[in-house]
């Protein structure tokens, strides 16, 4: 699935589509610029959702405090549950660094979207 498809299909989602980012994540983004946010982003996807094990898997991320918290949810990637439901990938294995990589764009792209 294209990062495009995927966001279309979350687009059709009744509980997906309510995310969207505040004013104040919007300042955060700015502030800190996106490149910082993708950083962030790749430290939150490697330690919260890549784990083969994920002790609190399901709350592990919360709802809000971060635009890339935010995204998780919007997108999908907040637990390895909701990942395994939309990106048919299972839990108990760990995510590859491509795997990782995909998540991040998916994410960073929704978050392009969101403060356009």
């Amino acid at each position: 699935m294209t990062i495009n498809q995927a966001l279309t299909k979350l687009k059709k989602s009744n509980f997906r589509s309510r995310f969207h980012l505040s004013e104040k994540d919007k300042l955060n983004i700015s502030e800190k610029g996106l490149s910082v946010i993708r950083e962030h982003a790749v430290g939150f996807i490697r330690s919260r959702l890549a784990p083969a094990e994920i002790p609190n898997d399901g709350r592990q991320t919360p709802m809000r405090g971060h635009p890339v918290f935010v995204a998780q949810h919007a997108c999908a990637c907040c637990c390895r549950g909701c990942f395994e439901k939309w990106y048919g990938i299972p839990k108990g294995i760990e995510l590859t660094e491509i795997q990782q990589k995909g998540v991040v764009d998916l994410l960073m792209a929704w978050i392009k979207g969101e403060i356009q």
